[in-house]
């Protein structure tokens, strides 16, 4: 929805209202849809005006990162930091004039909220997000119930930082650390990391839940270096970390 908010301030010549509304729950649907290839949430803008123009939900899931972003992001005389801006300025505004509406529109996967706060209460719990820091703290604690201290939540979306580099950060933080466990819903990301040479000792989880395709959790069994999990493998293995 802010997305869909962010992109009709960027092209208002283009997405007007009238415009818009005959097509927005078409649109919204297809965000839905492609939301398993966006990496940081100023994408979802680039992403409404390619639908917009034609581009379908089955292209987009296939090309999108390496080929279609940066091609619309030239294409259109884009800037990143200032569609982070502008993506942030919307939810803002949203935010302020009404939390629970946009609060409604986010989902907790049943069961992982209770799973999330028994790691915090027990274990050296950290969030590595696409997600700017203050949204995802609005989120954990109003709709998680989940109190992850700020400090604790480490946002790519402004610094651009690699989950890589946080991931040997942590591991340099804590190097006494029995297991280390990076549980993700995004397999690039994942292989990503699985290949560097510095982040052998971490266990790399792909949960079946959450933004990935069943195309990609496929490709992740075959991955000898991750492991795809449910809801309930996910208990046990936090279950068994926090008796160690």
């Amino acid at each position: 929805m802010a997305g869909l908010k962010a992109a009709m301030r960027q092209w208002p010549e283009i997405l007007t209202p009238e415009a818009v509304a005959p097509r927005r729950e078409e649109l919204l649907q297809k965000m839905r849809e492609v939301r398993p290839v966006i990496e940081t949430g100023y994408e979802n803008v680039v992403q409404v005006r390619c639908l917009w123009e034609g581009m379908t939900s089955s292209h987009m899931l296939d090309h999108w990162g390496h080929e279609e972003l940066p091609a619309a992001m030239g294409k259109w005389n884009l800037d990143r930091s200032e569609l982070v801006k502008l993506f942030g300025a919307v939810r803002d505004e949203w935010i302020a004039e009404d939390l629970d509406s946009w609060l409604a529109p986010n989902n907790i996967y049943p069961g992982v909220a209770d799973l999330v706060r028994t790691a915090l209460e027990q274990q050296e719990l950290y969030i590595v997000t696409t997600k700017q820091a203050h949204y995802t703290e609005l989120l954990l604690h109003n709709m998680a119930g989940v109190p992850v201290p700020m400090e604790r939540i480490f946002s790519q979306t402004v610094s651009g930082r690699p989950k890589s580099e946080v991931l040997h950060a942590l591991e340099a933080r804590h190097p006494d650390a029995a297991r280390k466990l990076f549980v993700e819903d995004k397999l690039s990301t994942l292989e990503k990391v699985a290949l560097l040479p510095d982040c052998q000792s971490w266990e790399l989880y792909l949960v079946d839940w959450g933004y990935n395709t069943p195309a990609e959790r496929l490709r992740a069994a075959t991955n000898p270096r991750i492991q795809v999990i449910s809801v309930a493998e996910f208990q046990a293995v936090l279950t068994a970390v926090c008796k160690q």
